[in-house]
């Protein structure tokens, strides 16, 4: 009798055994994405790999299906370019070839359609190129905000779209190489493991981690679809919406937006630790990460039963974009949309420290320019050359301050 209730109570203690709350792990996401273990999760190395692991793992867990082309990954190699004005050539043999690794879940409502929700994975490893530390000491890139946030959100919707608005498909994609140059996503829009031409949208996530204070959220690519910007309206409850209609921006959405798909890029602004060491977890805004995953799973129950969205050309606000020889040295606030360019960070031994600028210092004249936003500064500066000196006056709190730039 002993025995039997034994068995009674162990198989009672067996099926109360709690679910993991899928819910609550956007934090627990980041920290591993964005530990030292890692080693900053540059495309092609083991720390790469192990994350490439890690979030085809959760997949499993939430129970999407692989749908790359080796189960849950899509492998891509190429070699990478010596001449930045050559094209990246993929599958190449021979020494110098790297290997890198999108990660592929896929949830089948069978839907005529299906929303692509992506993110980059990789970052820089311990600097290198893109990297703006300037110490000599070797130090890991941890990229918890670029791009560990936007990994963790797409885990989150993946949990909340699961048996949820079934008129779409949903394919989430970790994308990897987007640090060399938006690799990944262009890889898989050449090469792709579903029909193209059956994606509704592309929902975008990098660097969503950081929300200020006045809860600013640039949202990208509105013009691409003439449905966005009125969704976009209706269910803000929360935040200060920056909109630019264009879908061409320097991350994974490009590459789909190139291919005629309508896209959205959620982002929440640079800040001083962009593309160094001090970009770790602990500096996140979980409670604002937790708003963007219900604003961005709002639009998309919104669209549930639109069918496939019609896709607009935008105006390429790349190609505008002035050539300069010359910079300041500051980290601009793009979500500022009052007059002027904000200075969001300093850069160490520049011409904007060596002159005395600093952080939440407005530009509103530089040379014989008035600056009066982002484009109108490129402008200015881009008549200036190694060695000029000019003048510089920035808004600094209710004063005005001139300052003597040497470039």
């Amino acid at each position: 009798m002993k025995n039997v209730l034994f068995f009674i109570f162990l198989s009672i203690l067996i099926s109360c055994k709690p679910e993991i709350n899928q819910e609550n792990r956007i934090k627990e996401d980041v920290a591993f994405l964005a530990s030292d273990a890692l080693e900053g999760r540059q495309t092609g190395t083991e720390g790469e790999k192990k994350a490439a692991d890690y979030i085809a793992e959760r997949f499993k867990e939430l129970k999407l299906q692989p749908k790359g082309t080796s189960s849950f990954l899509q492998p891509f190699t190429f070699k990478p370019k010596t001449n930045p004005h050559d094209k990246v050539k993929f599958d190449v043999n021979g020494d110098g070839t790297i290997t890198g690794n999108n990660v592929l879940g896929f949830i089948d409502n069978n839907a005529e359609n299906t929303v692509v929700i992506g993110a980059h994975y990789d970052h820089l490893g311990f600097g290198g190129e893109g990297s703006l530390y300037r110490d000599s000491i070797k130090a890991v890139h941890n990229g918890a905000d670029d791009n560990a946030s936007g990994v963790a959100i797409l885990l989150n919707l993946a949990t909340k779209l699961r048996k949820k608005n079934t008129e779409n498909n949903y394919l989430f994609m970790a994308f990897s190489g987007e640090e060399m140059g938006l690799l990944g996503s262009n890889y898989f829009v050449k090469n792709p493991t579903i029909d193209t031409k059956k994606i509704s949208y592309m929902i975008n996530m990098d660097m969503v981690g950081r929300m200020k204070k006045d809860s600013s959220l640039a949202v990208y690519g509105t013009g691409t679809s003439p449905i966005f910007k009125q969704v976009l309206k209706s269910h803000n409850n929360n935040f200060k919406l920056i909109q630019q209609e264009s879908g061409v921006g320097p991350s994974d959405h490009t590459s789909f937006y190139l291919a005629d798909i309508p896209v959205l890029h959620f982002f929440t602004g640079q800040h001083e630790d962009y593309h160094k060491p001090g970009d770790d977890s602990e500096k996140l805004n979980y409670n604002g990460m937790n708003l963007i995953s219900d604003y961005i799973f709002n639009i998309i129950s919104d669209l549930d039963d639109n069918g496939k969205l019609p896709f607009r050309k935008t105006k390429n606000e790349s190609e505008e974009t002035p050539r300069f020889k010359v910079g300041l040295g500051v980290i601009p606030d793009y979500l500022f949309d009052g007059k002027g360019m904000r200075i969001d960070g300093i850069s160490e031994d520049k011409p904007a420290q060596k002159a005395g600028l600093q952080k939440g210092d407005i530009v509103i004249k530089l040379g014989d320019s008035l600056v009066t936003n982002m484009m109108s500064y490129m402008r200015a500066l881009s008549v200036f050359d190694k060695g000029d000196t000019t003048k510089v006056i920035v808004k600094r709190a209710e004063k005005e301050v001139e300052k003597e730039i040497n470039f």
